[in-house]
């Protein structure tokens, strides 16, 4: 019977922040400007019969968080909202804290919880040497997966020591 060769060795790093990215705008910022100025220098490349830009979303999504408080500022209900966009995120959490029927059917004052929202991103990269890798961003980590080449990571982690968010 014949073995299994290795013919690739697929590699995954995560750098988890030091503090969680402060909020949604922030967050969003990091990954428009990785899309529009292309830092990793990704090229443009095509795969079944599709053109790819360099970098690319694979996907994306934002919860909002949202507590509701008694008089005496004590939690009592909380609601969440999950959108695959910023502005789907923004809407959300407005109409949830605007929401005063819900408010109502709760019996609190509804409070954004900042801390708890979570946001993500993954993007879909490909590198001049031909290697096809990703790149997902949460509050608290980034994680390069499905690369080979050692310089994909590198040049990631000289890009994120230079983003002051991503410490």
């Amino acid at each position: 019977m014949a073995d299994f060769v290795l013919s690739t060795t697929n590699k995954t790093s995560v750098r988890t922040l030091t503090a969680p990215v402060v909020d949604a705008e922030t967050f969003n910022g990091i990954i428009e400007n990785v899309l529009t100025n292309n830092p990793w220098g990704c090229t443009p490349w095509e795969g079944a019969g599709e053109s790819h830009d360099g970098v690319e979303k694979a996907s994306e999504a934002y919860t909002a968080r949202i507590v509701y408080e008694d008089e005496f500022g004590g939690v009592i209900g909380n609601a969440s909202a999950r959108a695959p966009t910023l502005a789907g995120f923004d809407a959300a959490k407005t109409e949830l804290l605007g929401n005063t029927a819900l408010e109502t059917a709760v019996g609190g004052h509804a409070v954004a919880d900042p801390d708890r929202e979570s946001y993500a991103c993954r993007l879909r990269c490909h590198d001049a040497n031909g290697e096809v890798y990703f790149v997902a961003f949460s509050r608290t980590s980034v994680r390069i997966s499905s690369y080979e080449d050692d310089a994909i990571q590198n040049a990631i982690e000289t890009w994120a020591d230079g983003v002051a968010a991503l410490a």
